[in-house]
């Protein structure tokens, strides 16, 4: 599992100890300034990308953090569903 900087934690730590999880935490180069490029953070920012594609959760219109975790859990699932049912095909289509 890769996390942020900022996840450098001790309940982090300990969570990915108990489920057997490999925990890489990626840093910026001490001394660097400005934008650098870091390893794997693309793929947090792809995923958020797909997620802010569903209208839903494009703003943050619900009350429960319940209902907004069920709405990500929904929508991860249409995209695998729409990738196993079309493997030649991209991206999703538009509503």
């Amino acid at each position: 599992m890769f996390a942020d900087g900022a996840y450098d934690r001790l309940a982090t730590l300990l969570t990915c100890f108990l489920l057997g999880l490999t925990l890489i935490i990626v840093r910026r180069l001490a001394g660097s300034t400005g934008f650098v490029l870091l390893p794997r953070r693309w793929v947090a920012e792809r995923t958020l990308g797909w997620l802010g594609r569903w209208r839903r959760l494009a703003k943050d219109y619900e009350e429960l953090p319940e209902v907004s975790e069920t709405m990500v859990k929904l929508a991860m699932i249409r995209l695998m569903l729409h990738r196993l049912a079309h493997p030649n095909r991209g991206r999703l289509p538009t509503r």
